[in-house]
């Protein structure tokens, strides 16, 4: 489902908005619109992800299994 909102943007931004359609580089403002709200919503969510990180640690249950791995030979040598 989508809805239909009404944004005001400077006229530089508006321009910018057509030009990048009309070179072809996308199919819309509304794409491009979309795009960078996702783009944003991605930023916050890996800001909130790094909150956590510091709050509980970046230690793992897997840690050590991990370096125990990475120092094992490979197959066959």
């Amino acid at each position: 489902m989508t809805t239909q909102i009404a944004v005001r943007l400077p006229d530089d931004l508006v321009e910018f908005l057509d030009k990048t359609v009309s070179h072809g580089d996308a199919p819309s403002r509304a794409a491009i619109v979309t795009e960078a709200l996702e783009a944003e919503r991605r930023r916050q969510a890996a800001i909130h992800d790094v909150r956590l990180l510091g709050e509980a640690g970046t230690e793992d249950d897997l840690d050590d299994l991990v370096a125990w791995s990475a120092r094992q030979k490979p197959w066959g040598d």
